[in-house]
């Protein structure tokens, strides 16, 4: 399953009455917190957080996940694990891991979710070869210049 757990934003006092919730699903709701001396409406700490801007799920993933197994992958092992019917994931991981991860899906014939295995390769490539050339360029003036100093 995804590791990251979104708050579940209830009514301030829900636990407490029945009428606004205490063991009543139907009953829990969000109602935004009114009030002159209101902590939850103030945003203090260690107080419920308030609904926000910010909390909503990915548009990408929001649609798929219904009545599916989603998976966050973070390294190789947690893709060799998923099954058939569940959705791979790439979660906040670098780029470096990033390449390992969708050669090794582009191998298995696996799909990943939130990320294009062509292109995104191909980009990496590009960039690998650029970042080559640089490094060519750099390293060749210094040894030029240590050889005439020799002579």
């Amino acid at each position: 399953m995804v590791e990251k757990k979104k708050p579940k934003f209830l009514r301030r006092t829900s636990n407490r009455y029945s009428k606004l919730g205490k063991g009543r699903k139907k009953k829990q709701k969000w109602v935004r917190p009114t009030g002159r001396d209101n902590k939850m409406r103030e945003r203090r700490r260690g107080y419920p957080a308030r609904v926000t801007v910010g909390y909503a799920s990915d548009k990408k993933t929001s649609g798929l996940l219904k009545g599916k197994n989603p998976v966050l992958i973070k390294n190789i092992k947690d893709l060799e694990k998923i099954k058939e019917n569940e959705i791979a994931i790439i979660g906040k991981i670098g780029k470096k891991k990033k390449m390992e991860i969708v050669k090794f899906a582009k191998e298995k014939k696996m799909k990943l979710h939130n990320v294009n295995v062509e292109s995104f390769l191909k980009k990496a490539e590009s960039k690998g070869k650029k970042e080559t050339k640089k490094e060519d360029s750099k390293t060749k003036p210094k040894e030029n210049a240590s050889k005439e100093k020799k002579k």
